[in-house]
């Protein structure tokens, strides 16, 4: 591995060219799901990986498969990859890090005349975002198993344009069926999106896990009353008692250690008038732990907090659950190698967990599953303002093709 050298440089060019399709004014990256930005990104990763030799593969669903030969052509793949989607106002780097890295890869070890044992798979995985036609994790969901193909190519954005059509229209329905092939191992490159890396000065992240998740609608229901005539004393507000459960969420989030994340990011008000006491309020919960013991203890927790306070506040309360992932452990062995090739290398690294859902998530279920995590700066993404260092991405190639070379072998 002594004469494989990671090229700053190149890594970082090939960065910056992708960035340029669906670039924002602020800096950013607008590239949604089977756009022509996608596309023209699209075009640009496979006209790459030919150049590097690669033998390219499109599936069903828009997933590309980038291949590297190996010695014994017929043996299970080591894979990498991530996605090319980006969010309305993201960033450089979420996603197209774990693709690009892969590539740099690939172009490392054919600099240095090295041949594996095991083919080299870069995979770019369709909608991972969600955003347009609100799946989340599609590509790999449809390609581990874990989500129907018919039900995803019949999925609709917000225009009523499908997937099917869409993934046609951009000429990436491809002709392979969506996985039923052995995946020796998968190891995915990312950005942190958190601060913990940058914060404590570590470059590099042995991903344990990812955390679970259970997200909520809650709707509140008060009375309305005109905002000049009815007394305080005599007031069914929705919107207050919904104020007070949001204010009660964030306190369960420290009762518990280590801590979980608690968010509520939407609120929608009824009817939503300047001289009117609200008659009902809905708020969303986003709850996120690693365990799941105490991810189902937080559950009741809010439950009985916002319950008390309905019951105070003389209001109805019902919330229901919209979504419940199960926390993800990363394989052991996959987890060492990274952590083997971080201190082989020199580089700082320790083990973390991931607050995202990340493709590596669903491949985990088929196939030993690791991910690298590289510093952000500001912990900053999902935001035009994400960015990373040239010698961090570096660094997180370098261990990747480390791993990736030894699982080959």
């Amino acid at each position: 591995m002594h004469d494989v050298r990671i090229d700053r440089d190149r890594l970082w060019n090939s960065h910056m060219a992708m960035a340029e399709i669906g670039a924002t004014p602020g800096g950013g990256v607008c590239r949604l799901a089977l756009t022509d930005p996608d596309k023209q990104a699209r075009g640009l990763f496979v006209s790459w990986c030919r150049e590097a030799g690669c033998a390219v593969r499109v599936d069903k669903l828009g997933n590309i498969f980038a291949r590297r030969a190996g010695s014994e052509p017929d043996a299970a793949p080591v894979m990498t990859g991530s996605h090319l989607d980006t969010q309305p106002l993201g960033g450089r780097f979420d996603g197209i890090f774990g693709v690009l890295a892969g590539l740099e890869v690939v172009r490392a070890l054919n600099d240095a005349g090295i041949a594996t044992r095991r083919p080299l798979d870069i995979a770019v995985w369709s909608d991972e975002e969600g955003v347009r036609f609100r799946s989340g994790t599609m590509g790999s969901g449809v390609f581990s198993g874990r989500v129907n193909l018919e039900e995803a190519l019949a999925m609709t954005d917000e225009s009523g344009l499908s997937v099917r059509g869409e993934l046609a229209r951009i000429g990436y329905d491809g002709p392979e069926a969506v996985g039923g092939f052995p995946v020796h191992a998968y190891f995915e490159a990312h950005i942190e999106q958190g601060p913990v890396l940058e914060r404590e000065g570590i470059t590099v992240g042995a991903v344990e896990g990812a955390q679970g998740a259970r997200r909520f609608r809650v709707t509140v229901g008060g009375e309305e009353g005109h905002a000049g005539t009815l007394p305080m004393t005599g007031r069914r507000d929705a919107l207050l008692g919904a104020a007070r459960m949001i204010d009660a969420l964030n306190r369960v989030a420290f009762t518990h250690d280590p801590h979980p994340v608690i968010t509520v990011g939407s609120i929608f008000v009824r009817p939503n008038s300047p001289n009117t006491v609200p008659g009902q309020a809905a708020f969303t919960i986003d709850s996120r732990h690693p365990h799941a013991a105490t991810l189902a203890a937080i559950d009741a927790d809010m439950r009985a907090a916002c319950a008390a306070i309905a019951k105070a506040d003389g209001l109805t309360l019902h919330i229901e659950q919209t979504s419940d992932s199960t926390p993800v452990a990363f394989d052991k062995a996959c987890i060492a190698s990274v952590r083997a090739a971080a201190k082989a290398l020199g580089i700082p690294h320790r083990d973390i967990y991931s607050g995202a859902g990340h493709d590596a998530c669903n491949l985990s279920h088929i196939a030993p599953t690791g991910m690298i995590f590289v510093p952000c700066e500001g912990g900053v993404s999902h935001n035009e303002k994400e960015n990373a260092k040239p010698e961090d991405l570096a660094a997180g190639a370098a261990v990747l093709l480390r791993v990736m070379t030894e699982w080959a072998e």
